[in-house]
């Protein structure tokens, strides 16, 4: 079995093995310092004797570096490196999450773990439920004293049946009875049964910041924060695209979250009243009977997509034509036909070309766009002449 120096001395990244075995990409050193990912945490990269060692990671007992194209031979000792600034970094996302979420749930204490990334493009925890941002942000304030407070980071060894192992966050079930518990401390405000790496202080975070949250879907809610520089980087941009949205808007800072549901709010009821008002032309138009086939075309201001969509489809259903524009900074097109004769792809794809523009879609139904607003009137008749050519 190899010794695993990352167990016992995260910041040994430089070491000497020997080559326990070879089989062609993947080798098993007696001892090593390369993190082999588990935890959430990716695994560690670097090189063996110079050679680049692309992956590592658990096969059965032993742990496999990926050596791609290596020369190595069974009883070779050789001189090993861990990327040292991808390790570290990774140190950093793995502690940054522990303090993170024991903040979080400081201030939503029925939240609950569904899923940890840590790797140096992305650090996010999935949680069972949304958070607002004031919670954010009162947890992240509580984050960042801890780590101006410099608290120590430390591990210790539990066994199943002590008795403080009831204060400690873990999922038992996820742990072989014959593994031990490797429990991580934080000051005294978190202990969480964790294998990852992790450093030594708090102070080596320097600085946590949340930079977005998005659904995960079933699992919950996906918060994605920054460590370090990286964090001070991500805080800076925010803070700067926050003054420009408020210096547009033209209110107090404090103003801006409710200045923008306002503007939110308006914009949902203008969307509906947008709706409103298509419904109103599309119903009032009468469409032209072109050889025996009713043909609907109409140019509608600032038109709402989707009831342009639901128009093309009702005259579609009745086996006839729908040519329609909506007039906005550009122009929006759907055309739709329920008789065979009429092929919107071919028939919307050439005319638009010719004013710029371009569509897609299927032979019954198909939307595209032209950017020169000015000339609705010209792309409609465009159309109609196609139309009336194909019915013919």
């Amino acid at each position: 079995m190899t010794d695993e120096i990352f167990r016992r001395d995260g910041y040994l990244f430089n070491f000497e093995a020997e080559v326990v075995s070879v089989e062609g990409d993947e080798v098993v050193l007696d001892t090593t310092a390369f993190y082999p990912g588990g935890g959430g945490q990716v695994c560690d990269t670097g090189s063996i004797r110079d050679r680049r060692v692309t992956d590592v990671h658990y096969k059965g007992k032993d742990i496999i570096h990926v050596v791609p194209g290596n020369d190595l031979a069974k009883g070779d000792m050789v001189w090993c490196s861990v990327d040292w600034d991808r390790r570290f970094d990774l140190m950093q996302g793995h502690t940054g999450e522990h303090l993170l979420f024991c903040s979080l749930k400081r201030q939503c204490p029925e939240l609950t773990i569904k899923k940890i990334y840590i790797s140096p493009e992305s650090k996010y925890v999935i949680v069972n439920q949304d958070l607002t941002w004031e919670q954010i942000r009162a947890a992240l304030a509580f984050a960042n004293q801890a780590i101006r407070d410099n608290l120590p980071v430390t591990k210790t060894i539990m066994d199943r049946d002590d008795p403080d192992l009831e204060k400690v966050r873990i999922k038992l079930d996820r742990i072989a009875e014959d593994e031990e518990i490797s429990v991580v401390a934080i000051g005294d405000i978190d202990l969480s049964a964790c294998s990852g790496i992790h450093v030594m202080e708090t102070s080596e975070l320097e600085f946590i910041t949340v930079d977005r949250k998005v659904s995960a879907g079933k699992d919950g809610v996906a918060i994605h924060f920054k460590i370090g520089d990286a964090a001070k980087d991500a805080a800076t941009a925010l803070a700067i695209s926050a003054l420009e949205m408020i210096d547009t808007i033209g209110c107090k800072a404090e103003d801006s979250p409710r200045a923008v549901s306002n503007m939110k709010h308006e914009l949902e009821l203008d969307r509906k009243l947008l709706r409103s008002a298509s419904k109103d032309i599309l119903s009032s138009a009468v469409p032209e009977d072109v050889n025996g086939c009713p043909v609907l075309s109409v140019v509608v201001p600032g038109g709402d997509r989707n009831a342009l969509a639901e128009a093309a489809e009702a005259i579609k259903s009745k086996g006839g034509v729908a040519a329609l524009v909506s007039v906005g900074e550009t122009l929006s097109v759907v055309l739709a036909s329920g008789n065979k004769a009429v092929d919107c792809k071919a028939i919307l794809g050439d005319c638009l070309k010719a004013f710029g523009g371009r569509g897609g879609g299927k032979p019954d139904f198909s939307q595209g766009g032209v950017p020169d607003a000015s000339i609705a009137g010209d792309v409609i008749t465009a159309l109609k002449e196609a139309v009336s050519k194909a019915l013919i």
